[in-house]
């Protein structure tokens, strides 16, 4: 099957070892998201918002891979405080009602920016 690796751009990538997005085959993956939108930290201080503004970003990247958030069989979300998982998972929820992939929500000590509140990725299939 022929491999697929999308960048973002971002300076990070070369700098760890990543792509943005992988496909291979019919399995899109997308690497753990923020709510960070062109250098800038969108929501800080509101979980709710940089759900919404991560799951866009990761409807944006989907669609660079020719799939879409219908095509979602997996999230993962790391929070830094569970305490705010309605917020989060109002967010997601609001994406994903009639999708409803599997998902985990996992309490973290910390992500790679400290005003950084939610990280998401996810999988998906196309048909």
């Amino acid at each position: 099957m022929k491999r697929i690796n999308i960048s973002s751009g971002a300076k990070w990538e070369n700098l760890v070892g990543y792509s943005r997005v992988v496909r291979v085959g019919q399995m899109v993956e997308v690497a753990g998201t923020t709510s960070v939108v062109a250098g800038r930290l969108i929501g800080q201080g509101n979980p709710y918002l940089q759900t919404k503004v991560i799951l866009e970003s990761i409807g944006q990247a989907l669609a660079e891979a020719g799939a879409s958030l219908e095509d979602v069989v997996r999230t993962r979300m790391y929070v830094t405080d569970i305490g705010l998982w309605e917020e989060v998972g109002k967010a997601h929820f609001e994406f994903f009602k009639d999708i409803k992939p599997v998902t985990s929500m996992v309490e973290v000590v910390g992500l790679i920016h400290p005003d950084m509140m939610v990280e998401i990725e996810a999988t998906a299939i196309v048909p």
